[in-house]
């Protein structure tokens, strides 16, 4: 625990969770309280912040010497997610309620979306852990997010996944907001483990 525990990104996710709470703590500076719409988009930009926060969290300075540690990268991973799951829910819990009330969505589905999201940039950043040798991932897989996120942008609402409560396709959105985060969840379960063959250099070797 205690040497994960030095080598978590903690000023990447520090700076993604102040950058949140600010983002959160601006709705209420307004003589008027946003409306509900401007509240879900505030909490969608916060949660892609959290999101390129934990792009990070599975960056390891000592990758290539703990490889041959007899605890392995499933170990390892869960017990960084162990620390930061129980912080990063604290964080987000307190930024939903950040938002004046009258400006607050749907906290379930919004909290879906957010949950997809974090999970969607651990997916990235295993993927990017699995295929490559390098230790540090993180900035790679906040740039995949975030370009990610700036086409979705562009995905017209009937496909997309940034509809609002108005629109007609709003339950259908989050139902594909379900479907991506179990997406996720089974890359990141199915390519945590080492591989049976090791890269080096980019080439595979024996097992």
């Amino acid at each position: 625990m205690r040497p994960v525990w030095r080598t978590l990104p903690r000023r990447a996710l520090a700076t993604a969770g102040v950058l949140g709470l600010l983002l959160a703590g601006s709705t209420r500076l307004p003589d008027q309280a946003p409306d509900e719409e401007l509240g879900l988009l505030v909490l969608r930009v916060i949660a892609l912040v959290g999101a390129l926060g934990l792009a990070f969290l599975l960056d390891d300075p000592a990758r290539n010497t703990s490889a041959a540690a007899p605890v392995g990268r499933v170990l390892r991973t869960a017990l960084r997610l162990g620390l930061a799951a129980p912080l990063a829910a604290v964080w987000w819990t307190t930024a939903v309620l950040l938002i004046p009330s009258a400006a607050r969505p749907h906290a379930a589905l919004v909290t879906l979306e957010a949950a997809a999201t974090a999970v969607g940039a651990l997916a990235l950043a295993t993927t990017a852990v699995r295929f490559t040798d390098f230790a540090e991932v993180g900035r790679n897989t906040a740039i995949r997010l975030g370009s990610v996120a700036a086409v979705m942008f562009l995905v017209p609402s009937r496909w997309g996944l940034l509809t609002t409560p108005e629109d007609r396709w709003w339950e259908a959105t989050h139902l594909r907001w379900a479907v991506l985060l179990l997406l996720t969840l089974a890359i990141c379960t199915a390519w945590t483990p080492e591989p049976l063959k090791r890269r080096r250099h980019g080439r595979p070797t024996g097992a």
